[in-house]
């Protein structure tokens, strides 16, 4: 039988053993809460000595505010654009880079679709004057923004409010090739912050002029024209290096609104628009007076292109199929078709010779045709009288 009395027995040793734990967490935590609270005094009365008063105590308190409210706007707007950056893996300088060519059934060029890398004009062979055109209109301080331009921002939206309307848009031209690289056309918040921060991106991996060149050479001109020099060709007859001031001001004019102000089309639409561009540029400093001037006296004129261009209806059919065929064209491509040229040239001449002939008398404006072989294969197809003028099939 155990000893009560005993002070020696096991379970007493245990209990003071289980003292001595509590004691010590117990004392631990007060020296390491009365150390803290020590700690913390002296912070306090060390920030103390930089306590503001008055003005500057609100400028402190707002400058704080805006950075904190500015980390966590970038924060979030990097989370939710960081899905943007998937689209440049791989070899993302070559999406939608492609060019589509179609030929006749005997083998000869008849049209074409896309980007064609011949077409690419260097920008250091491009006139100052066509480049600054752009600037002027595009992005007056390009070379002084790293991808987005706040000043150019605020702008905007003061001429939009004073206009009731947009009149002007906050987009630098970084962010314009950004949205045709990687992005869709639709006017949404999400596809707008993904824009910026691809803006960024850009502009850290390219130079300026890398980018300059990049965008020329693929925004769009109207009329089928993807870059400068396609559209030079398709307006003026003549590669970009040698357009004047005032074609310089009409292509540029065309990117704010390619399909309603193509000068094939909508010739005085395209020259006030040039007259607009000439101003912009005379503000920006880019040209003098005198030079606006000149150019307002001798405007730019879009040449004619020989025919009615009526090969341009078939590409357009074909290329609204082709992705139903095909998938998805991710590489040039050359499409034969069935596609008689003597054929289409003579349908093409007789829609015209007959609009010209009857068109009045019978208050037509317009005429269409189709030529097919007994096996269903087209040999010529006329969507309209010409097309320069009107793109409906």
């Amino acid at each position: 039988m155990q000893d009560p009395f005993n002070q020696d027995s096991r379970p007493r040793k245990r209990s003071n053993i289980l003292l001595r734990i509590d004691s010590w967490i117990d004392s631990t935590i007060w020296n390491a809460g009365f150390w803290s609270g020590e700690t913390w005094e002296e912070i306090t009365i060390f920030f103390r000595r930089f306590r503001m008063r008055g003005v500057w105590k609100a400028v402190f308190e707002v400058s704080g505010e805006a950075m904190n409210l500015g980390t966590a706007g970038f924060v979030l707007m990097l989370a939710l654009a960081l899905p943007a950056f998937e689209e440049t893996a791989g070899n993302w300088s070559a999406q939608d880079d492609f060019a589509v060519t179609f030929l006749d059934r005997y083998g000869n060029e008849i049209g074409h679709r896309g980007i064609i890398h011949e077409d690419s004009a260097p920008v250091d062979q491009l006139p100052d004057h066509l480049v600054k055109a752009v600037l002027a209109t595009e992005d007056r301080r390009f070379f002084d923004h790293f991808g987005i331009d706040f000043l150019g921002l605020v702008r905007a939206m003061t001429e939009n409010a004073r206009a009731g309307g947009v009149v002007q848009g906050g987009s630098t031209i970084t962010q314009q090739l950004a949205k045709n690289l990687f992005l869709t056309q639709n006017r949404t918040l999400w596809r707008k912050m993904q824009e910026a921060v691809l803006a960024i991106w850009l502009e850290q991996k390219f130079t300026k002029n890398q980018i300059i060149e990049l965008y020329l050479n693929r925004v769009y001109f109207g009329a089928g024209a993807y870059g400068v020099e396609a559209a030079s060709q398709r307006y003026f007859g003549k590669p970009a290096k040698q357009v004047k001031i005032a074609e310089a001001a009409m292509l540029a004019g065309l990117v704010k609104s390619p399909s309603r102000l193509a000068p094939s089309r909508n010739p005085n639409g395209a020259e006030r628009r040039a007259q607009t561009v000439l101003g912009a540029m005379v503000d920006a400093g880019f040209i003098t007076e005198t030079m606006a001037k000149t150019a307002l006296v001798a405007p730019a004129h879009a040449v004619k292109p020989a025919g009615a261009g009526s090969v341009n209806y078939i590409a357009d059919w074909i290329m609204d199929v082709l992705d139903d065929l095909v998938g998805r064209v991710e590489q040039d491509l050359v499409i034969e078709t069935s596609i008689d040229s003597n054929l289409q040239a003579a349908a093409e001449k007789a829609v015209v010779d007959e609009l010209a002939l009857k068109g009045v008398k019978f208050d037509v404006q317009q005429g269409a045709m189709v030529a097919m072989t007994p096996d269903g294969s087209i040999r010529a197809l006329i969507g309209g009288r010409n097309y320069a003028e009107s793109q409906y099939n």
